[in-house]
C-alpha cells in the first residue's frame, strides 16, 4: 500500500505541480519501498508500472525527448537496485531463519524438557527470552531420577553469548553425572563447582563477575513428601500450597558454582534446608528474570506481593503460565534479562503400580 500511494503521489505532481518542481523523487521511491517490503515478483512489477507512469507522464506534459530518456533512466536504474535490494533482503532471511533454526537445535540439545512425570511428582518449565530473537541464553534447568531420589537443578551462568552457553552444557553435564553418585546435595554441589571451576580455568582469565553459575539444587523423596535445597546464591524458590506463596530462604546460603571456594565447605558441617511438601503443593524455582524484573517505575517484580500468584492451580503448567503472564504484565513485556520457570508439583494421589 505504501509503494501504491508513493507512486499515485509521485505521478499526480508530475502531473499537475508547477514546473520546476516533478514527482520524479516519489518515482523513484515507490520501486525502492516495494523492493524492501514485498516479493520479487510484486516488486518487478512495481517497477514496470513505475517506467511506464514516467513515460506517460513525460509525454502527457510535452517534455522532449531528452528528459524523458533522463527520467526513465533513473526509474529503471533505480528499479534494479530495488530488485537487487530485494534478493539480497530474502538471502538474509534465509540466513537468518537457518541461524534461528541452528541456535534452537542447540538449545533443546544443551537445555532439553525435563519430564512430564517423574514419581510421585508433575514438572513444568519454561523459559522467555529477554528479546524475542533469542533463542539461546545462560539460564538452565535439569530433572534427573536418581538413586538417591529425584534431583532438581535451576541455575543462571554469569555471562553472555557461546560462553554462557558452553558453561550451561558444562553445569548439566556435570549434574547428571554427579547426581547419580553423590550422596548428599551439598556434595553434589561442591563436586559440580569443582567441574566448573575446571572448565573456567582451561577457557583462560574472565571477568571478575562473569565465569560463575547461581543455583538451586532440590532434593525430592521417594513419596515426594519431603525436599531438601540447597542454595549456592540463586532467588530462593517458593512453595506453593492451598493457594498461598511462601519464599524458601536458606538458613546457610552457599556460594554460586565455579569460583572455587565451595571446597571450603564440608559436606556434613552444612546440612541441606528441609521441607515437607503436602500433597497437591508445588515447588515453584525460577531465576532472576522473574525476581529482578522491573515496571516503568524501576519497581522489582514480587511473586509474594502479585494476587495473580497467591489461587489454587490445577497443575504445574498454570502456575508457569500465570507467572510468565504476570511478569510480563509487570514489565510490559520489556524484559532485561532471560527467564526461566520450573515448578515441581507433588501428586495429590501416589501412582499406581503397574
Amino acid at each position: 500500500m505504501l509503494a501504491a500511494l508513493v507512486l499515485v503521489v509521485g505521478v499526480l505532481l508530475d502531473r499537475f505541480a508547477p514546473q520546476p518542481y516533478t514527482g520524479l523523487p516519489l518515482l523513484a521511491a515507490a520501486p525502492l519501498i516495494a523492493g524492501a517490503t514485498l516479493s520479487f515478483r510484486a516488486a518487478l512489477a512495481v517497477v514496470c508500472v513505475t517506467c511506464v507512469a514516467s513515460v506517460l507522464v513525460d509525454v502527457d506534459r510535452g517534455r522532449p525527448a531528452t528528459p524523458l530518456i533522463v527520467d526513465l533512466a533513473v526509474v529503471g536504474v533505480i528499479g534494479v537496485l530495488a530488485l537487487a535490494v530485494n534478493r539480497l533482503i530474502v538471502r538474509q532471511g534465509r540466513d537468518l531463519a537457518l541461524a534461528r533454526e541452528v541456535a534452537e537445535r542447540v538449545q533443546r540439545a544443551v537445555l532439553p524438557e525435563p519430564p512430564r512425570d517423574v514419581g510421585p511428582l508433575t514438572v513444568a518449565a519454561g523459559y522467555t527470552a529477554a528479546q524475542a530473537e533469542a533463542r539461546i541464553g545462560g539460564d538452565f534447568f535439569a530433572v534427573q531420577e536418581t538413586p538417591f531420589g529425584v534431583r532438581v537443578i535451576i541455575g543462571d551462568v554469569r555471562g553472555k553469548g557461546l560462553a554462557a552457553v558452553a558453561a550451561v552444557s558444562i553445569a548439566i553435564g556435570a549434574f547428571r553425572q554427579e547426581a547419580e553418585y553423590a550422596p548428599s546435595l551439598v556434595t553434589l554441589g561442591r563436586r559440580m563447582d569443582e567441574a566448573v571451576t575446571r572448565h573456567t580455568a582451561r577457557s583462560g582469565p574472565v571477568p571478575s563477575m562473569e565465569g560463575f553459575i547461581t543455583a538451586v539444587l532440590a532434593e525430592f523423596s521417594a513419596d515426594g513428601a519431603v525436599v531438601s535445597l540447597v542454595n549456592h546464591g540463586h532467588p530462593p524458590p517458593y512453595l506453593i500450597h492451598d493457594g498461598q506463596l511462601a519464599r524458601l530462604d536458606p538458613a546457610v546460603p552457599q556460594l554460586p558454582l565455579g569460583l572455587g571456594l565451595n571446597d571450603l565447605t564440608h559436606a556434613g558441617s552444612v546440612p541441606a534446608d528441609v521441607v515437607r511438601l503436602p500433597p497437591g503443593a508445588s515447588l515453584l524455582l525460577v531465576t532472576d528474570g522473574v525476581t529482578e524484573a522491573r515496571d516503568k517505575r524501576g519497581a522489582f517484580y514480587d511473586p509474594l506481593a502479585s494476587e495473580r500468584m497467591r489461587r489454587l492451580f490445577g497443575d504445574p503448567d498454570a502456575v508457569v503460565d500465570a507467572l510468565t503472564e504476570d511478569v510480563g504484565r509487570w514489565t510490559e513485556d520489556e524484559r532485561g534479562d532471560d527467564m526461566a520457570i520450573l515448578v515441581v508439583t507433588r501428586h495429590h494421589r501416589p501412582p499406581r503400580v503397574a
